[in-house]
């Protein structure tokens, strides 16, 4: 088997609802992460929740993005039960810390470069000190703030090329926050983009992740509900989404889509 075919076997992309998603077995992501690494291309990830998903089906721009991704990993629980009961395929979730800390582990046994972006100054300096000492080989060519001025942007997105980091790790804070990726992305040069809103303040000690018990048990939404409890009002989308499997299970074709949708 050639490398081209070796890589394509190492992931499944389905569709759920009409959304993509890829299966990527853990064992499988240094292959696929080599390869999107050794492309020499602008190529971007996406971590997909369930309100993602819900995004990408009324948002024509938040779709566009996800279609292109190169890599789409699923991160909610959601996601994983509802393929299984719509297409009999479960895909790996992750946890999007875990995942970042896999992805950057990779970058550094090749001694690779991260741009670091967003998040607030003390936070993201902070962060970036915590990434140095955890991926002493992993090359930091350059950070920026989030919230920074509309003029500014054409300097950092020179600085960026520039700099030709290997992967451009976005934050929150950024304008446009997950979609400044899709609209700057002919403006970063080569190499990977990834947007994961509260990770500074992961690496910063500012925000706790969710422990490996909660996140296994899809419980994670709970520590958010009683943090903001505006969040209780997703309960609504996730009746919608199974609302959604449902149809799709009584009434999609033999290619798993509804009739009208074709």
């Amino acid at each position: 088997m050639d490398a081209e075919n070796f890589v394509a076997q190492a992931k499944e992309r389905i569709n759920l609802l009409n959304v993509p998603i890829d299966i990527v077995e853990k064992e499988n992501l240094p292959i696929i992460i080599g390869d999107l690494v050794e492309s020499g291309d602008a190529k971007h990830i996406v971590l997909l929740s369930l309100w993602d998903l819900l995004w990408a089906r009324r948002n024509n721009e938040y779709r566009s993005y996800v279609l292109n991704a190169d890599l789409i990993i699923p991160i909610s629980k959601s996601l994983v039960n509802g393929s299984r009961f719509l297409l009999g395929k479960e895909p790996i979730r992750y946890m999007p810390f875990n995942f970042i800390i896999a992805l950057l582990s990779l970058l550094e046994i090749r001694e690779l470069s991260v741009y670091l972006m967003g998040a607030k100054k003390k936070v993201l300096e902070k962060a970036e000190k915590n990434v140095k000492h955890t991926f002493p080989r992993l090359q930091i060519v350059g950070r920026y703030a989030g919230r920074f001025r509309k003029n500014r942007e054409d300097a950092i997105l020179e600085a960026i090329r520039k700099a030709a980091p290997s992967l451009v790790l976005v934050g929150k804070g950024v304008q446009g926050e997950e979609l400044w990726i899709q609209r700057k992305g002919g403006k970063l040069g080569p190499g990977i983009r990834l947007w994961c809103s509260d990770m500074y303040e992961v690496f910063a000690n500012k925000r706790r992740h969710p422990t490996e018990h909660t996140f296994k048990h899809g419980l994670e939404w709970v520590e958010f509900c009683l943090k903001k409890p505006v969040y209780l009002l997703r309960l609504f989308s996730y009746v919608y989404y199974m609302i959604l499997l449902l149809f799709y299970r009584l009434f999609k074709n033999k290619k798993g889509v509804p009739a009208k949708e074709q």
